[in-house]
């Protein structure tokens, strides 16, 4: 894993440029705001460009975690008690936007139709009700490790995550295919386009809160929006033959939500993957981030889950930002309402 720590001397220039944005902008959800994001990415200091181009570049690391931001925690309230509420201005603006223009380093920022209204800028965070869902938003259960949106085929090549606050010091369990080794029959089947993913709870309807004209696009979105939801559920009907392990066989992507795959594999393929998944359970490692820590990891190369915990629901809980960020916008053009759009229907 790739860290990265900015010096004083380059937190300082992060601010500076997040500040000249702060005074024109209340939200990373501004479409004015996305357009310019990409430009003033290339004026965060020339080092973390340079780490961050060399981690997108070089693959050799499954995640960084670039630490030396500070978050104030007072102001930026408590935790919320749901993903919907979405103050504007963003309490969290100031480090939301050093995030965003971070997360453009590595490619565009997008969001889902089906998950979170169609923000970019995501909670993570429990919420009353989840505790024991496999969901981002569950406590009391362990996040079983995954790839984000495995299902999917626009799945996201990068998922960041920044920590506004994390008293307990939960752990995020991560793992990369770089350190399990399967081999012989097992690999062979797992390359096969034989494996199904159903959707995750979070893209699921019961989990959606849609407010009328969401984006700014009405009816069109609502419409596009319903489409999306569909396709969710035609997945969970019959989902799509995949392969587990893609790419170089000698240094393979990953593709893989254990949770979601079970009782929809045939014999033989529900073999293979469960020597993958042990591989796994035994390279699993924790990272604790802190509040100001952001991290971005390499989502074919790595998985990521959550340690159970015991929520307070009193605004003091574990409370993180996530973007997912897409190396190719065009390769989802024809699920996106413009050019310019970022969000996936």
């Amino acid at each position: 894993m790739l860290t990265i720590k900015l010096t004083e001397t380059d937190a300082a220039l992060v601010q500076d440029v997040v500040a000249e944005l702060c005074e024109r902008y209340e939200s990373v959800e501004s479409a004015a705001f996305q357009r310019e994001a990409k430009t003033y990415a290339q004026e965060l200091p020339r080092g973390l460009r340079a780490e961050l181009n060399g981690f997108a570049a070089a693959e050799r690391d499954g995640a960084c975690v670039i630490s030396g931001l500070t978050v104030d925690d007072a102001a930026a309230g408590p935790t919320p008690a749901h993903w919907k509420n979405k103050p504007v201005p963003s309490p969290t603006l100031q480090y939301d936007i050093a995030f965003y223009l971070m997360a453009c380093l590595l490619g565009e920022p997008i969001g889902w139709a089906t998950q979170q209204d169609g923000y970019l800028m995501h909670d993570i965070l429990p919420i009353k009700g989840h505790e024991h869902e496999q969901i981002g938003s569950g406590s009391q259960e362990v996040l079983t490790w995954h790839t984000e949106d495995a299902f999917h085929p626009l799945r996201t090549d990068y998922l960041g995550l920044a920590c506004v606050r994390n008293h307990d010091a939960i752990a995020t369990t991560v793992a990369d295919i770089a350190d399990v080794s399967v081999d012989g029959p097992a690999a062979e089947i797992l390359r096969r386009e034989a494996f199904r993913i159903l959707p995750d709870h979070s893209h699921r309807a019961e989990n959606a809160h849609v407010p009328a004209g969401a984006n700014g696009f009405g009816d069109k979105a609502a419409a596009l929006t319903n489409r999306s939801r569909e396709i969710v559920e035609r997945e969970l009907r019959s989902p799509t033959a995949v392969a587990v392990l893609f790419g170089d066989p000698d240094d393979p992507y990953i593709r893989i939500d254990p949770h979601f795959m079970q009782d929809v594999q045939g014999k033989t393929e529900q073999e293979a993957l469960d020597v993958l998944i042990r591989a796994f359970d035994a390279a699993l490692t924790e990272i604790i981030l802190q509040p100001g820590d952001i991290c971005f990891v390499d989502n074919y190369r790595m998985v990521h889950g959550r340690n159970a915990f015991i929520p307070r629901f009193d605004g003091t809980d574990r409370w993180l930002r996530r973007l997912n960020i897409a190396r190719d916008l065009r390769k989802s053009r024809s699920r996106r309402l413009t050019a310019e759009s970022r969000t996936i229907y």
